[in-house]
């Protein structure tokens, strides 16, 4: 099932003018984008999501967090990130995520900075490192997935590499890798040797 599938499994109905997928959907891109920082008074801002509503898929993704741990799961290769990020390869629209790491190369949060169209998000280095330097991050690794299927990097991805690469060693957090993923595979960086 996709993500918006197990919102709409949990939300049960949708509202008079809402069907259920539609809402499920709008609640999927604000959990994208807060990540674990998600708060009951964001969900409640949508019509049909009261107190027990936000309540139930608060605790859902609790559940799901105390099970799976991103958070001090450790990263010694990049595809030890993949299974924390691969429910992204099923989207339609590119999305970058910022994955926080600290000094014991443990996950500290995951967090969408940008979506985008079929080929391309667009995304600034205060974005990536913005939630970084709040979660006192002392390196990130950087991904977004290729909605077209392919793993080869674009000029364009290229070049926000080398940008992110030198913000990071401005502000002390190190771009530890940049992976480019699909549903079958993925492209590190780092591996390639371009990082």
């Amino acid at each position: 099932m996709s993500d918006q599938e197990l919102l709409a499994v949990l939300l049960g109905q949708g509202t008079p003018g809402l069907d259920v997928m539609a809402l499920a959907a709008k609640l999927a891109r604000l959990i994208d984008q807060k990540g674990l920082d998600v708060k009951a008074e964001d969900l409640v801002q949508f019509a049909g999501v009261g107190d027990a509503k936000a309540t139930l898929i608060l605790a859902a993704i609790e559940f799901a967090r105390r099970r799976i741990k991103p958070e001090g799961a450790k990263i010694e290769a990049p595809a030890d990130l993949l299974p924390h990020i691969h429910h992204y390869a099923d989207r339609k629209q590119e999305h970058f995520l910022c994955a926080s790491i600290n000094g014991a190369n443990e996950i500290l949060n995951i967090r969408v900075v940008s979506i985008g169209l079929i080929d391309r998000s667009p995304v600034h280095s205060r974005e990536v490192f913005a939630d970084a330097l709040a979660d006192r991050a002392s390196a990130v690794i950087v991904a977004h997935n290729h909605p077209s299927g392919g793993l080869a990097p674009s000029p364009g991805d290229i070049a926000v590499t080398a940008q992110l690469k030198g913000a990071g060693a401005i502000l002390g957090i190190e771009l530890l890798d940049h992976i480019i993923f699909n549903r079958t595979g993925y492209f590190s960086f780092l591996e390639a040797g371009m990082l």
